[in-house]
């Protein structure tokens, strides 16, 4: 029986646990994921200590403790020491960007990726490849061989993006994406925690979660990841490792200082942790800056893709990765893929070693500037983030709306677009804020479109 009487005892929480569904601890789980679910546990939420769980549910502690696990690894609880265990903030979010239905009429300004504009002149080069007498060998497994000239094609790539890495490290990939998941399936274990921005990209939060893994949100000081704070995540929290995107982070916009990517590059040199550096949107910066993987290269995995510059159907990525860590990532990412698509991998070399992309790279950057302007016009009265050459904006919100809330009105009004609440990692606080992609819109009048509505929008708050 309980110790203590729990009939007028303040408790933010009092489940009720059906002891026939054995395991006890997946049964509390399930209680606490469907109550969280149902709106019955709200963000932020600070559950009572897990003893005193223990004492009410008369059950041992460590059932506690494992169902409270569970749920943290499924981004559902967000667990510090000494402050206790919360709701994520987080946790209703939906995890993926990309839903599968469309409704008609809906403008998308959720989903982020560059205009069509070059999708002409890339269909023209796929063409001349399939027209080549030896077309047929790019429906094979690629060889090995063959990866010598594409490795020379990789650094080309990354050398815009300021790093340049020894053709030995580089590896081939199927997708930004995919190389992320297979960094962490190939270096971390279930229950391992990794460092990230406390707004981050949401791809890295659905892969941790697939994987067991534990993002750890590291604080900022002006508007940036703090090396101070990862340094005490490396001593408090344990982590393995750190996500970065320096150039036009999503969803913030921002770009880190060359100073701030020198400091963190050391911390993780000293701390022995290594860095994931996603390149994803470094060719959108006018102003190139060193990489991190510059500062620390024997412990920075560097990840060049092809998706926000070109296009989101050319599923290429190089990854440049230091000698300790390549053989389980090399590992993994054959797990994931046995080898990267030949002709997409032919496609992205041509266009690099032929200076197309240089010129997709300028036309792009005119187009977002159009676009840009645009967004500025109708918002010129509002917080809104983000260069003349990116694809994405991250709009403050006035008032005391949340970004859940404002994602839900938009979407009412026909706009899609993306809240805080979708980036923040654990028991962060979400900014109120919204993420706009401003090339999603097949035209200028549809975007237009889109930011009338929002501007109405705001201008109720």
């Amino acid at each position: 029986m309980p110790v203590n009487s729990f009939e007028d005892y303040p408790m933010s929480w009092k489940p009720t646990l059906n002891d026939k569904v054995k395991p006890l601890y997946l049964s509390l789980a399930r209680q606490l994921e469907q109550d969280i679910k149902e709106g019955q546990l709200l963000p932020g939420t600070k559950l009572p200590p897990q003893r005193e769980l223990a004492d009410f549910l008369d059950i041992n502690v460590s059932t506690v403790s494992k169902a409270c696990k569970v749920c943290e690894l499924k981004g559902l609880l967000s667990a510090t020491v000494g402050s206790g265990t919360f709701v994520s903030f987080d946790a209703l979010a939906n995890a993926y960007l990309l839903p599968d239905d469309k409704p008609r009429n809906l403008i998308e300004m959720g989903a982020v990726f560059p205009d069509t504009a070059t999708f002409g002149p890339l269909i023209g080069c796929l063409k001349e490849i399939l027209n080549e007498a030896d077309a047929d060998k790019l429906l094979n497994y690629s060889r090995p061989n063959a990866n010598i000239w594409l490795k020379d094609t990789a650094i080309k790539l990354m050398e815009k993006g300021g790093f340049c890495p020894e053709p030995e490290s580089i590896l081939f990939s199927n997708g930004g994406q995919n190389a992320i998941t297979a960094i962490l399936a190939g270096l971390c274990r279930h229950g391992d925690k990794i460092g990230a921005d406390p707004h981050t990209y949401s791809g890295l939060k659905t892969t941790a979660s697939m994987l067991g893994i534990q993002l750890t949100p590291i604080r900022h000081r002006d508007g940036e990841m703090d090396d101070e704070a990862l340094l005490d995540a490396c001593r408090n929290e344990n982590i393995k490792g750190v996500y970065l995107i320096p150039d036009n982070h999503t969803p913030t916009t921002h770009t880190m200082s060359t100073d701030r990517r020198r400091a963190l590059a050391q911390t993780a040199r000293d701390q022995g942790i290594f860095i994931i550096e996603d390149g994803a949107y470094h060719l959108l910066s006018q102003n190139i800056l060193p990489a991190v993987a510059s500062f620390a290269p024997d412990h920075t995995i560097y990840i060049a893709s092809m998706s926000k510059t070109l296009a989101p159907g050319l599923r290429m990525a190089y990854v440049s990765v230091p000698l300790a860590y390549r053989k389980p990532v090399s590992k993994a990412l054959y797990n994931l893929n046995i080898s990267v698509s030949p002709l997409m991998a032919v496609l992205a070399a041509r266009v690099i070693v032929s200076g197309q992309l240089d010129q997709f790279i300028i036309s792009h950057q005119q187009n977002a500037r159009q676009r840009n302007k645009l967004v500025n016009c109708y918002l010129r009265d509002f917080t809104c983030h983000g260069n003349e050459t990116g694809i994405f904006r991250w709009l403050e919100l006035p008032g005391t709306i949340s970004g859940s809330d404002f994602e839900a009105l938009a979407m009412e009004k026909g706009v899609r677009i993306y809240g805080a609440e979708r980036f923040t990692v654990g028991n962060n606080v979400p900014s109120r804020a919204v993420r706009m992609s401003v090339c999603a819109p097949e035209t200028l009048a549809e975007l237009e479109q889109g930011m009338i509505i929002l501007k109405n929008l705001l201008d109720q708050l």
